[in-house]
């Protein structure tokens, strides 16, 4: 069976195998047999030329802050990263392009692994708890956390049927729920390292769609003009569009402050009345040029979002053709008035009508 997988998506598959089974077999402090009979969910001590170990990889090898985001620990978790790629990652390369998600990729699998490593040094600097600088730091957590933040950009109502439509889901609740678990997971399991690339992973790649990612803008699919919107203001990709709409209020009161403080600090800088109302159209094109297939890659929408391009660009030529028309109607200047026409007085009680030039006319009456 021949698949038909973009370029960077074929290689960071082949990436996740292949480094997951090179720390499968140098991982320390596990025997051959207990690799054997605990491949499932066995954890273990990482590799740290592999993996993020915070007292033992860094400064020596720097470059794990980016190859441990492709190093599992274990079958399922495996199973699942390898999943997320093939399917999102198939889906994301052809909607973005091959340079766009690289880009998306390296900001969700380093900046999360980085933030995480901060947190496990300063943790040891509180309590000076060795455990901390033994911690193994690796997996997809942070990606597929990124990847529902970007199918919630693109297609925050298609519907999700699992078990039959049994359960059905839209896509723009599932971050809430992935965050949901791996916190729930974190503090009562003890997988706390995924719980922090999971809230890494969904802030960066939030903050980095809704603030930097360049996209064509609706007038360049027509025109060709070549010109872009920088981020996502609409408001549906609001921060507390995430949450559940009693949370709604609250967390975008945090978040307000967060934002203002940013723009204080110049991190980030403002939206304008124009960029809102860009990305608001830009959301409306997304959800009127149809909903794409993620597991079928020979539907409308697995071909590089070919439907949603064609809707964006007839968009554009019919808001093109209606402003030409009013620029020519402005062109041609007022129309000239019409000559008003007196009304027709009403008969008057006692009012005398007399025609003398018709032969056959009555003679005076009285109405």
């Amino acid at each position: 069976m021949r698949l038909n997988l973009p370029p960077l998506t074929r290689s960071l598959l082949a990436s996740l195998v292949l480094f997951t089974l090179l720390n499968f077999i140098l991982r320390p402090n596990l025997t051959l047999v207990e690799k054997v009979e605990k491949p499932l969910i066995s954890v273990g001590n990482g590799v740290p030329y592999l993996s993020i170990v915070p007292g033992q990889s860094v400064p020596l090898y720097l470059w794990t802050f980016l190859l441990a985001t492709f190093v599992e620990q274990n079958v399922l978790g495996l199973v699942i990263t390898g999943l997320t790629i093939f399917y999102g990652g198939r889906y994301l390369e052809r909607a973005w392009g091959s340079t766009e998600f690289t880009k998306f990729i390296l900001f969700v699998a380093m900046i999360p692994n980085i933030l995480s490593f901060l947190l496990y040094i300063f943790g040891y600097l509180l309590s000076k708890n060795a455990a901390a600088l033994t911690t193994t730091i690796s997996g997809g957590i942070a990606i597929q956390a990124g990847f529902l933040v970007s199918f919630k950009q693109l297609v925050p109502e298609h519907t999700v049927s699992i078990a039959k439509g049994a359960i059905r889901m839209r896509v723009k609740h599932f971050p809430a729920i992935f965050l949901l678990a791996n916190t729930i997971s974190g503090v009562a399991l003890g997988t706390e390292t995924a719980m922090f690339l999971a809230w890494f992973g969904f802030a960066t790649a939030w903050v980095y769609l809704r603030f930097y990612r360049v996209s064509p803008s609706l007038s360049s699919a027509a025109t060709g003009d070549g010109s872009v919107i920088k981020g996502d203001a609409s408001d549906t990709f609001s921060f507390a569009h995430f949450f559940p709409e009693p949370l709604q209020t609250p967390v975008g009161k945090v978040a307000d402050q967060i934002y203002d403080t940013l723009i204080s600090l110049r991190v980030c800088t403002p939206f304008s009345a124009e960029d809102i109302d860009a990305g608001n159209e830009q959301a409306s094109a997304r959800a009127e040029g149809g909903l794409p297939s993620i597991m079928n890659p020979n539907s409308r929408g697995g071909k590089g979002g070919a439907t949603r391009a064609e809707a964006e660009r007839r968009r554009a030529l019919a808001l093109k053709a209606l402003d030409q028309r009013l620029h020519a109607a402005a062109a041609r200047g007022p129309a000239p008035a019409a000559t008003p026409v007196a009304p027709a007085q009403p008969s008057m009680l006692g009012e005398t009508s007399y025609e003398p030039d018709r032969p056959d006319a009555p003679g005076p009456s009285t109405s």
